[in-house]
């Protein structure tokens, strides 16, 4: 026995008949899609005592092995240090009582192009830059309380005695 499936209208006034379907399918439409997470810039590889990363208005514990991202503050309590290794292979340690934030980390993997720029609010900072320096020498600036450094060089050291900003 042949079974009839309805002419087209039949399904036309279904599909009326259901108006939360439409409302889904809009809203499905509409709606922005989640935008995905932000890549990490960095990974720590050495740490000791206390050492935290203010992200999203909260504080968390550094440890090894951690990312960090664009936007990070890295901060270190006495007879504490951090390790980190960027995207573009520079080095950066921190020194007790230390505070950067981590401002802006653009970086091409096949050009090595860029831009790397932090805030050293407090404390010491050793750094060897990495490719994103070597392909353009000024890619790199640390500003501390007291100057802006343009980094033109592959290691340097920073000192920041200033008040908390």
């Amino acid at each position: 026995m042949k079974r009839n499936r309805g002419s087209a209208n039949d399904h036309a006034r279904r599909g009326r008949d259901k108006p939360w379907l439409w409302l889904i399918l809009a809203m499905a439409t509409i709606l922005p899609l989640k935008a995905p997470a932000e890549e990490p810039i960095g990974q720590v590889k050495t740490q000791a005592g206390a050492v935290t990363v203010q992200r999203g208005g909260k504080i968390l514990p550094l440890a090894l092995g951690d990312h960090v991202y664009r936007s990070d503050t890295v901060s270190t309590a006495a007879r504490s240090s951090v390790g980190i290794t960027f995207a573009d292979n520079s080095l950066m340690s921190l020194g007790p009582f230390s505070r950067l934030s981590l401002e802006q980390f653009r970086f091409d993997t096949t050009t090595h192009a860029g831009a790397f720029e932090l805030s050293l609010r407090r404390g010491t900072m050793a750094v060897k830059s990495g490719q994103i320096v070597r392909q353009t020498p000024e890619a790199m600036r640390v500003r501390t309380p007291a100057a802006l450094l343009g980094v033109r060089g592959t290691e340097f050291v920073v000192r920041a005695d200033g008040a908390e900003q």
